[in-house]
């Protein structure tokens, strides 16, 4: 675990260093992706059933049911659902839809001074590929966070896949993407399901935009295949970031960083604390709760090699150092956050107060839990609805409009030696 004081001399060096570090794909993943990303392209569904039997021990034969599941499977899982699961599912559903509800775009059509109509249309994509993981825990969760806003944009085909290693998925994948309105599941995973979506294959038509997290193999396979497809992001380990003052209780914020170093050895967790006291209670919390966790492997492993506590003079200098790290979780537990969130430039998404657990935001807020990872969120934004639609601008121009613009057109035209198209307008100005 890393301690940084921003009173030592050499603080700024080894924040650099962490701000620049990496903890995703090597050149040894990319060159894998690249080959199977090629030979599902050439072999389509016979390379996905070697992939398949050889990374999830699960065989695709000539049954529909080895390949997918389907609304039948759904509605099972669904109803054998204890309540609490049920309605907690529903929940989250219901406020993930209502979310994402407002933020649908609005067309524009207009008609400016010179006489010219402008505007724009939004679609939705013609199909879109949604990666649910399945290997190291399922996460119906993410299925919801990636379905909902394809089905809120308008996008009419959605094409599910999730790894079924050893044949076994989680029933509470099925019973969401019931709740979802998906029409199936495909059974494959990793780098190849990737593939058999952006290329298509004898059995699953291609697609448009393909989201979801995944592993380093299926976030290189989207990275790669971007320009064939649209994609959200390239996600990579789950990160959170912490700013707290004294006044909070340890317990939680011990709590809080172990949320996302549970997820994967690669995840990262960051404290950031005024009070040196508050971080070495918060640092000892962290041991304690980590050996009493199902998941205390994964958990310990991230804390050890890339949790890290940054002590500061005073929280003003925070905002600075969480702009640097652009962290995919800002976690602002403070008295009052509204200041700190109000000069906060990066990061994919924020929790506010004491009582804003980012694990709220994971599951029931409404925001969603797909974001930017790995300092991408200097530019990059979490899933929304926008992923799954385009924009399509048009404009009418008439006698007048070209009357009053097109003079200019013309000139800037042949000022950078395209003669043809000065004369699509000269001419139908001399009209």
């Amino acid at each position: 675990m890393l301690w940084l004081d921003s009173r030592d001399a050499d603080f700024e060096s080894r924040f650099a260093r962490l701000v620049d570090a990496r903890r995703e794909s090597d050149e040894d993943v990319r060159g894998d992706v690249a080959a199977i990303l090629r030979d599902v392209r050439a072999e389509g569904d016979a390379e996905v059933i070697e992939l398949t039997r050889r990374f999830d021990r699960h065989e695709l034969d000539d049954g529909d049911e080895s390949w997918w599941f389907g609304p039948d499977a759904f509605r099972r899982a669904y109803d054998a659902l204890e309540t609490d699961l049920r309605d907690a599912l529903d929940l989250a559903a219901t406020r993930i839809r209502a979310y994402h509800e407002a933020q649908l775009p609005e067309d524009r059509d207009y008609t400016d001074d010179a006489g010219v109509r402008l505007g724009a249309k939004w679609r939705a994509v013609d199909a879109a590929g949604i990666y649910v993981p399945g290997g190291r825990a399922a996460y119906p969760s993410s299925l919801l966070m990636n379905a909902i806003p394809a089905k809120v944009a308008g996008v009419e085909r959605i094409v599910a896949v999730s790894p079924t290693p050893r044949g076994q998925i989680n029933p509470l994948v099925l019973a969401a993407a019931h709740i979802a309105g998906l029409d199936r599941l495909w059974r494959i995973g990793g780098a190849q399901a990737i593939a058999a979506l952006a290329y298509g294959t004898q059995r699953i038509a291609r697609v448009d935009v393909i989201t979801g997290p995944g592993n380093a193999w299926v976030a290189e396979a989207k990275r790669q295949l971007y320009g064939v497809v649209g994609i959200d992001m390239v996600a990579g380990p789950s990160e959170i970031l912490v700013i707290a003052d004294g006044e909070n209780d340890p317990d939680w914020i011990a709590a809080d960083l172990l949320s996302q170093a549970e997820h994967d050895p690669s995840s990262q967790s960051i404290l950031i604390t005024d009070d040196a006291a508050f971080a070495r209670r918060v640092e000892d919390r962290v041991t304690v709760q980590s050996s009493m966790l199902s998941t205390r492997k994964v958990a310990q492993e991230s804390w050890n090699a890339h949790g890290t506590i940054i002590v500061v003079d005073h929280l003003d200098e925070a905002v600075p150092l969480a702009d640097r790290l652009a962290a995919e979780h800002v976690e602002l537990a403070v008295a009052d956050p509204e200041p700190m969130m109000d000069r906060l430039r990066h990061a994919g998404s924020v929790f506010l107060g004491r009582m804003t657990p980012e694990a709220v935001g994971d599951y029931v807020a409404g925001p969603n839990h797909v974001l930017p990872t790995g300092r991408r969120a200097r530019f990059a934004s979490g899933l929304s609805v926008l992923d799954f639609m385009k924009r399509t601008s048009f404009l009418s121009v008439g006698d007048n409009g070209l009357d009053a613009i097109g003079p200019a057109g013309i000139a800037l035209a042949h000022a950078e030696g395209l003669p043809a198209h000065a004369r699509s307008i000269e001419l139908r100005m001399g009209k």
